[in-house]
């Protein structure tokens, strides 16, 4: 069964009935919903708890420096998604699970670094209207007769562009780009959110109660809680209120 969501053309997925259809989205949104729940605790603990705090930074005679685990934390997430994207054929239900849980408790422990940068109460507002807009596009995603596949494939290109642009700016280090970047951000998954949750509705259509089914709606997960992590990143830096 397809699992690629971003690159199946929706007008080759057959329609069948609107039950299964909500029994995998209930799934990805379910799975999503855990995730997030995961790395809200593992970030708070890891920000807040001072013997946590210590293992991603080490007081040096200037300040405090990352640890080597706060650069494997950093990295580590890519290499999760990478295995779950292509390895979701040879894992079973249970260790796909156990994959996306690990990989949103890694992605919490980086997290915990915007609360050594960002105002909490900042943090909790770009937190809330991220959510607000995030469930917009959702319903609009779920709710609009439009096939938004054509849509999705420019953002997906305009999301290269910005990835490409943020390594070069780790080079250039330019504030005004840093600026436009961010923005670009915003559009590209706000309207990913959307094409994402078109995607997985469209795909439920055909969805049963076998394990690869099942397996969708982890993947779907992940899909819409990267979409949500990295809007709410943009957001932050846009928004986000730094402490002095």
């Amino acid at each position: 069964m397809e699992t690629n969501f971003r690159n199946t053309p929706i007008e080759k997925i057959q329609s069948a009935t609107i039950v299964s259809e909500n029994k995998l989205l209930r799934s990805a949104f379910a799975w999503m919903a855990v995730a997030m729940v995961l790395t809200t605790i593992s970030s708070l603990l890891f920000a807040f708890v001072p013997q946590l705090t210590s293992l991603l930074l080490e007081p040096t005679e200037f300040g405090f420096k990352p640890t080597i685990l706060a650069y494997v934390v950093m990295f580590a997430p890519l290499l999760f998604v990478l295995a779950m994207s292509f390895g979701i054929n040879k894992m079973n239900y249970v260790t796909l699970v156990g994959v996306f849980a690990a990989y949103a408790i890694i992605n919490g422990i980086s997290f915990s670094f915007i609360f050594f940068v960002y105002n909490i109460g900042s943090i909790v507002n770009v937190f809330l209207s991220t959510s607000a807009l995030f469930a917009i596009m959702a319903i609009a995603g779920y709710t609009t007769k439009t096939d938004l596949t054509k849509m999705g494939n420019i953002l997906m290109i305009g999301l290269i562009g910005i990835v490409v642009a943020s390594l070069i700016n780790m080079f250039m280090h330019s504030a005004k780009m840093d600026y436009i970047i961010s923005i670009l951000g915003v559009v590209i998954f706000t309207g990913l959110t959307a094409w994402d949750v078109q995607k997985i509705k469209v795909m439920g259509e055909n969805a049963d109660d076998s394990e690869q089914s099942k397996k969708m709606g982890v993947m779907g997960a992940l899909t819409l809680y990267m979409d949500f992590i990295n809007l709410f990143l943009f957001l932050l830096r846009l928004f986000g209120g730094r402490k002095d």
